[in-house]
């Protein structure tokens, strides 16, 4: 194998048109083949199985991902192993989603009569709609290209993004007739950004108990200011004798009070507290809280009870921390 002076520039515009070309290529082909498949797909009481060989497994294997994340439950299975076990995985209620780019590849076509068998459903993703794997299946999507990106036309490209495109086109095409939404993709990716933004509620992030920092309307505002360092959110709940809401006292409401001089050791938290402070529910979504200290430009919220009993307390630290912010 002898080196050659390549413009790398020039080889990689070539490859992006050659794939971007097999994509745009596939929508003549968005027929009555395409709805017959995702009705299938609706109709699975069970799970869309997804198999595939070498590169056609990976794309399988992601498309298989996509399909679980968008609300169509589906897992892929290696076709080498099934033969040897994990067909087991797969049953009367299931559909299957074969990707074979030749449409002949052996393991494929060795659980085809199996599948049969149990009368599952059998969608191809192939390249050859003459192919022993399309006559077989119940529905074959064309996803064949006229070239591969690799000059040899040999190694899988262009054709793995074909394929890669049409499983997206099938994922898509279900969510939007399951209606599905926001939060339901939150559920499933309960670990991203989104998922933190739409599930976290301001309950599971606050300051409570011991933590929480508070103080009666008649302690003095040094007291105050010691539960404030003590607790470290930079405020502090005043509560009125019955335990309800009288006000709040914070950092910035101690410089401004500090400005005009005022004694620190005679003066009561009742004098320097703001009333009508802006609370939230502990069933608030987070992402509302970050909200609400933008509108208002406040760096923190006070938690409150049906009953305006203080009962946590959270700051824009506590929402960064958490991944809202």
């Amino acid at each position: 194998m002898s080196k050659r002076n390549v413009d790398f520039k020039e080889q990689a515009l070539k490859v992006l048109e050659i794939e971007a070309n097999a994509v745009s290529g596939l929508a003549e082909r968005i027929d009555d083949a395409f709805t017959q498949a995702c009705e299938l797909c609706l109709a699975c009481s069970g799970r869309v199985i997804v198999t595939g060989m070498g590169k056609s497994g990976h794309i399988g294997g992601k498309i298989a991902a996509t399909l679980a994340s968008t609300g169509t439950p589906s897992f892929f299975v290696h076709p080498g192993e099934a033969s040897h076990g994990d067909l087991g995985m797969i049953t009367q209620k299931d559909t299957v989603l074969a990707i074979s780019n030749s449409g002949e590849t052996a393991e494929i076509l060795t659980l085809v009569p199996i599948l049969k068998r149990l009368n599952v459903p059998l969608i191809a993703m192939t390249g050859n709609q003459s192919s022993s794997l399309a006559g077989a299946a119940d529905v074959a999507l064309d996803v064949g290209v006229t070239e591969e990106a690799c000059p040899l036309n040999l190694a899988p490209t262009a054709s793995t993004t074909a394929t890669l495109a049409m499983g997206d086109a099938l994922a898509v095409a279900l969510l939007e007739s399951r209606g599905f939404t926001k939060e339901d993709f939150a559920l499933s990716h309960p670990g991203g950004s989104l998922g933190r933004r739409l599930l976290l509620r301001v309950s599971d992030i606050m300051h409570d108990g011991s933590e929480l920092p508070v103080v009666a309307v008649n302690d003095s505002l040094s007291t105050g200011l010691l539960e404030m360092s003590n607790k470290g959110l930079g405020m502090t709940a005043v509560l009125n004798p019955d335990g309800t809401l009288a006000g709040l006292f914070t950092d910035g409401d101690l410089r401004r009070k500090l400005d005009t001089g005022i004694d620190v050791a005679g003066t009561t938290m009742a004098d320097v507290m703001t009333p009508d402070c802006r609370t939230v529910k502990p069933d608030t979504l987070a992402a509302e809280a970050v909200r609400l200290l933008e509108e208002h430009k406040i760096n923190g919220l006070l938690v409150v009870d049906d009953n305006n009993q203080p009962i946590g307390a959270l700051n824009v630290h506590v929402l960064f921390r958490a991944g809202v912010m």
